[in-house]
C-alpha cells in the first residue's frame, strides 16, 4: 500500500476518538502500512520535541518545610507565642506552638506528597518502543517517539504516547493511573460518538503512562510529552504548588491585619507609658 502524502502536523487540539480513522491519519500524515519516513520523523522531533515530560527537579524539603513557617499567619502566632512566653504564660506559649507545629506538618505533608507524585509520572515511562516506519517494524527510543508514528502494542507493554488505535485484536489496557477503574478496558479502534466523554469511554484511545494487559494492535501516536492526558497532569500538579487556596488567602489577609492591629495596640501602650 503506497503511502499517503505526508503534511506538517497542526498542533490543534482535536477529539481524536470522534473522528472516522481516515481522517485521523490524514490529519496525521501517516499510513498505517509504511508509518513515517525517517525523514519526516526527524523533522516532527525538532518541531514537537521529545517524547517526554521535562524534569524540573524535586524542591528541597527544608525549602518546603520554611515555605510553612514563614507565612504571614504563621509569623503573627510565633511572634505571639514568644510573647506569651516572655510574659510566664506556659501554657498558651504550648498551646501556640502546637497549633503551628501541627499546621506546619500538614502544609509539608500536602506539597511534599505532590512533589513526589510529579516525579512518579515521569517515572512512567519506558526506554524502547516499537513502531512501523518506512514499512518495516523497528525498535527506537521511546524519546523519538511523534505524532503521527505507527505504535506496535502487546500485551505486557506500558503506552509511551497517546494515540488512536488503527487495528486491535482482543486489545485490553489497565488505565487505572488515569480513570481509577481497577479492571481492565477493552480497546477497539471504532469511532465514538459524542463531544464530551470521559477518558474512561474513549475506547479507540490508549494513553500514555497505562498499560496493555492483553491482546495486541496498531495505535497511530496522537500526542507526546506534555500533550499527552499524563503530561496535562504533571502540568497540573507543577502549577497547583504555586496557587493558594482561597482559605490561604484569606489566612494570609487576616495574619496581615492582625499584625497591623498589634503593632497600633503596641504603639498605644507605649504612647500611654
Amino acid at each position: 500500500m503506497a503511502q499517503t502524502q505526508q503534511k506538517p502536523v497542526s498542533k490543534e487540539v482535536k477529539i481524536w476518538y470522534g473522528l472516522e480513522l481516515s481522517k485521523v491519519l490524514t490529519e496525521l500524515g501517516s499510513d498505517p502500512q509504511q508509518g513515517l519516513t525517517t525523514a519526516e520523523a526527524t523533522q516532527r522531533l525538532d518541531t514537537y520535541g521529545p517524547n517526554r515530560i521535562p524534569e524540573q527537579g524535586l524542591k528541597n524539603p527544608w525549602f518546603i518545610l520554611w515555605e510553612q513557617l514563614t507565612s504571614t499567619m504563621v509569623l503573627v502566632l510565633i511572634v505571639a507565642a514568644i510573647i506569651s512566653a516572655a510574659l510566664g504564660d506556659v501554657k498558651d506559649t504550648i498551646a501556640i506552638f502546637a497549633i503551628v507545629i501541627l499546621n506546619a506538618l500538614l502544609g509539608f505533608t500536602q506539597d511534599y506528597r505532590a512533589e513526589k507524585a510529579i516525579i512518579a509520572l515521569k517515572k512512567l515511562s519506558v526506554p524502547t518502543v516499537k513502531v512501523r516506519r518506512e514499512g518495516a517494524v523497528q525498535e527506537i527510543s521511546a524519546d523519538h517517539l511523534v505524532p503521527g508514528d505507527i505504535l506496535v502494542l502487546e500485551a505486557g507493554n506500558v503506552v509511551p504516547a497517546d494515540g488512536r488505535l488503527v487495528e486491535g485484536m482482543s486489545l485490553q489496557a489497565q488505565e487505572s493511573i488515569l480513570t481509577g477503574e481497577a479492571e481492565p478496558v477493552p480497546k477497539e479502534p471504532m469511532t465514538l460518538t459524542g463531544s464530551d466523554l470521559s477518558l474512561g469511554e474513549q475506547h479507540n484511545l490508549v494513553f500514555s503512562g497505562t498499560a496493555i494487559t492483553y491482546g495486541r494492535g496498531l495505535a497511530i501516536v496522537t500526542g507526546t510529552g506534555l500533550n499527552t492526558e499524563l503530561g496535562k497532569i504533571a502540568q497540573l500538579l507543577e502549577t497547583m504548588e504555586n496557587k493558594h487556596t482561597p482559605l490561604q488567602d484569606r489566612l494570609d489577609a487576616l495574619g496581615k491585619k492582625l499584625a497591623l492591629v498589634a503593632l497600633l495596640l503596641v504603639g498605644i501602650v507605649v504612647v500611654l507609658g
